[in-house]
């Protein structure tokens, strides 16, 4: 958010140190938009992944633009929030308190399409105490913009298993569909979408280089063998059932 010669130290030190493997403080506490204290811990449901959303409400311009991303990418995926995955935003700015939240809950959701994300989507505040471990343990980096009441920052969303382990950073304020739902897939190890979705994300793997899933041969030529092994079994088993028939019939008949 952050522009002007004089913030060229701020923009250097921002950024993320990726902590994939990590898991998050699960006892970390914040406050809902209703005002109730939860953990984080308190928040994740068994076998749903969560899109971690770092960001503040009252961000000018980068914040906005990441959560657009997020709603586009949701409004795409054929997976539910709240159903299949849970998203979890929170403010990195101590001073913004439930009733901001709760204000952005309603003007966010309110740009959704295609879903009820009521149930699935949370938007946190918290004491500064608890808001750097979480963003320590993510490696999110930010620097407060003097005398304006903004931040420096990057724009990322971090990809977290049932858990709370984090598996995936995807970075920028526009989403891939599918990177996004590979992202989800990878975090759940596997255990969300239909058997033809398994099949079919079984085949990619993440290139941190392009920050998207690109084919991997060799699990495609596993698949591929495997078909190859079905459909032979398809034409080949019925030939071996009626030969063994024939078979004994023909000792049948010799008896």
């Amino acid at each position: 958010s952050a522009q002007g010669p004089g913030n060229s130290q701020l923009l250097q030190d921002v950024g993320i140190d990726e902590k994939l493997g990590d898991i998050i403080p699960l006892d970390a506490k914040f406050s809902t938009v209703n005002g109730d204290t939860v953990t984080l811990g308190g928040l994740l449901e068994e076998g749903k992944p969560v899109i971690l959303n770092p960001l503040y409400y009252e961000c000018p311009m980068l914040c906005g633009l990441v959560v657009d991303g997020v709603i586009d990418v949701v409004d795409e995926l054929a997976w539910k929030p709240g159903e299949d995955y849970l998203v979890i935003s929170f403010s990195i700015d101590p001073l913004e308190d439930h009733n901001l939240a709760a204000k952005y809950r309603k003007e966010y959701l309110g740009k959704l399409r295609s879903t009820n994300a009521d149930k699935g989507w949370y938007f946190l505040t918290g004491k500064q105490n608890q808001i750097d471990t979480v963003i320590n343990s993510i490696g999110f980096k930010y620097n407060e913009v003097q005398g304006t009441g903004e931040y420096a920052h990057s724009a990322a969303i971090i990809m977290l298993s049932p858990e709370g382990k984090i598996t995936r950073y995807l970075y920028g304020i526009k989403y891939n569909e599918f990177d996004t739902r590979n992202a989800l897939y990878e975090s759940a190890d596997g255990k969300i979408g239909s058997t033809v979705e398994q099949i079919l994300m079984y085949c990619y793997q993440y290139d941190p280089d392009s920050n998207s899933y690109v084919p991997f041969a060799m699990n495609m030529m596993k698949i591929g063998g495997f078909a190859t092994l079905i459909i032979l079994g398809i034409f080949l088993i019925p030939l071996w059932v009626r030969d063994r028939r024939k078979k004994q019939k023909q000792n049948t008949d010799y008896n």
